[in-house]
């Protein structure tokens, strides 16, 4: 079997945490749907068809700004998480769409059009401290050891809980347990309606 001994198997798993933390996957998830599963949607939608005949609107590409806050006079200033926190602010960023009106099968102007804003996870790619050293992180009041992989919301940090389920409407077939007469066991969750 393994040579391996109990104190190996523990360098192991430290080595393991020490390299990918315990919110990697996460950050992962999170810089993926930024960086191409947001546009993917949006190009999988393409068009969008309006109630007047033979006018739609095509889809284009989709921007995310990075974090900002709006002042009382109006005006947009960047964010960084120390300060969403202390002032009880939501970190997200600007959204911009880019769509073009198609009447009669002429495309008309593109226009670049504000969707929203959208809640930013600390440590991701659209972060402010992305890619920080270690003394700028101090500087902006942050912990350097903070993994992040999470949001902060009205001044709150809100973090995704991983859950694992088995899928419903499939059959999962098992090695039946000992004392069975069985082979195999079959089971069958079902689901219909957000019901099981």
């Amino acid at each position: 079997m393994s040579n391996l001994t109990h104190e190996d198997r523990w360098v192991l798993v430290e080595a393991f945490f020490k390299e990918k933390g315990l919110v990697r996957q996460h950050l992962d998830s999170f810089n993926d749907f930024v960086t191409r599963g947001l546009q993917q949607i949006i190009s999988e939608q393409g068009v969008i068809e309006t109630d007047i005949p033979g006018v739609s609107i095509k889809l284009g590409a989709i921007e995310i700004k990075e974090p900002t806050v709006r002042e009382a006079d109006g005006s947009e200033e960047p964010v960084y998480p120390m300060e969403a926190r202390l002032r009880n602010l939501t970190y997200a960023a600007s959204m911009f769409l880019t769509m073009i009106p198609v009447e009669d099968g002429i495309e008309g102007e593109p226009v670049r059009a504000y969707i929203g804003r959208l809640p930013i996870m600390v440590k991701s790619v659209k972060c402010r401290l992305y890619g920080l050293t270690e003394e700028e992180l101090i500087a902006r009041g942050e912990d350097p050891e903070d993994p992040g992989g999470y949001f902060i919301i009205n001044g709150s940090e809100r973090v995704l809980v991983a859950q694992e389920d088995l899928a419903v409407n499939r059959i999962l077939v098992d090695v039946a347990g000992p004392g069975s007469s069985a082979t195999h066991v079959a089971k069958v969750f079902s689901a219909a309606a957000g019901y099981r």
